[in-house]
């Protein structure tokens, strides 16, 4: 039998400024090496070792060396999960330059977020799936339900090859931190990331989270405008 959850572990873990700014880096499913979090931390690299060494043992990073490097990633998809849910209610820096406008209309368009789609594509995938009966109303930070993977749009969107067993949830609400409503995560949320990435509907950049929706995507979610909004492009 287990007790109350212990919040204030992971809070304290992910309070300390620095500590933040790499969790929040590493939230698109990148995995970084330590130079790299320090400079996004504007820290020392003896200070961001400690701070990383700390994350690692409150699990919520894992590390991996490779060659004479080591490289951080988010331990688990619930700790992206957790990170985008505080980020939907944390005050927003403001805007200053052209440079950071057009990072935050990419980013709120569409981005990663660990391994499944976030923004405002993922939104209207969501909106499309739970209209045409493929999944049921996500709640975030909750397990959902897959109904029917043989719906036009699940064909579509190449979900049929989808296996719907497995021991991660096939389909959860993640709250999306610039729309405010939870899109699809969960392996039937990775397997559509994979499935715009592999049919080309979208590209990504080495060292950016935002996905940049190609031609072809935009046909896919023309097709879906009457299952919910079609974002504009800020391309």
């Amino acid at each position: 039998m287990q007790g109350d959850t212990q919040i204030g572990i992971p809070a304290r873990l992910m309070a300390e400024p620095a500590r933040a700014a790499m969790l929040t880096a590493l939230v698109g499913g990148r995995s970084l090496p330590a130079g790299e979090l320090a400079t996004i931390a504007r820290v020392s690299p003896s200070t961001a070792s400690n701070h990383l060494s700390q994350l690692v043992a409150g699990g919520m990073l894992t590390v991996r060396t490779l060659g004479r490097h080591r490289y951080f990633e988010l331990a688990t998809a619930e700790i992206a999960a957790a990170i985008e849910a505080l980020q939907a209610i944390a005050p927003r820096e403001p805007v200053s330059g052209y440079t950071q406008s057009r990072t935050a209309l990419r980013l709120g368009h569409a981005r990663t977020c660990y391994d499944h789609i976030a923004g405002a594509v993922a939104l209207q995938l969501a909106d499309a799936l739970v209209a045409t009966g493929t999944i049921a109303p996500l709640v975030a930070a909750s397990e959902g339900t897959l109904l029917d993977l043989s719906t036009p749009v699940a064909e579509l969107l190449g979900l049929g090859t989808f296996e719907p067993r497995g021991r991660r949830p096939a389909v959860r609400g993640c709250l999306d931190w610039t729309e405010r409503r939870p899109h699809l995560a969960g392996r039937l949320g990775r397997h559509l990331l994979a499935a715009f990435l592999d049919r080309g509907w979208a590209t990504q950049t080495v060292g950016d989270r935002a996905l940049r929706i190609t031609d072809a995507g935009r046909s896919i979610l023309d097709t879906l405008g009457s299952s919910g909004v079609s974002p504009s492009s800020p391309d």
